[in-house]
């Protein structure tokens, strides 16, 4: 029997004040968030998400298939569980409207260390529709941002 390889590191890293690089991908890499509307419910969920865990999302880009987060834990937060959270509403909504599964099982995290730069993380975010090809400047973007700053506080 083939067994899934654990991606995850000891659970307890994943509590408390931290900075973390998150990728959450679409199941069979479906392209579900080129939808102003859909994108708009993702980011209501979110943000819903974020005042239940004491976290807060810095950066956020929603390509097609995927979404990019740099989220910002505070002392009583737990990011397995924000993730898991935000999966199960979204993907519920997303199902109950669409009778399609929204994500892939797990995720992709990074946990920030304290020399990396949380600038570059947010550049890395904002700038993947640039690399992809499918902007020329990240402000031209609809579907990236911050839900706690303006995104011409990122204008680089």
């Amino acid at each position: 029997m083939l067994r899934r390889k654990n991606n995850r590191l000891d659970l307890q890293l994943y509590k408390g004040i931290k900075a973390y690089f998150v990728t959450i991908c679409t199941k069979g890499q479906l392209k579900v968030f080129t939808d102003f509307r859909i994108v708009s419910e993702q980011l209501e969920i979110l943000s819903s998400c974020c005042n239940k865990e004491n976290s807060s999302v810095w950066a956020y880009c929603f390509m097609p298939d995927h979404l990019h987060l740099l989220l910002m834990a505070e002392e009583n937060s737990d990011l397995i569980k924000f993730v898991r959270t935000y999966k199960q509403l979204s993907g519920y909504g997303y199902k109950k409207v669409t009778g399609k599964a929204l994500w892939q099982k797990s995720f992709y995290d990074h946990i920030l260390r304290r020399e990396e730069n949380v600038t570059q993380a947010i550049r890395y975010i904002l700038e993947n529709p640039v690399r992809k090809g499918i902007v020329e400047s990240f402000t031209d973007y609809p579907f990236s941002g911050s839900l706690e700053f303006g995104k011409e506080v990122f204008k680089m």
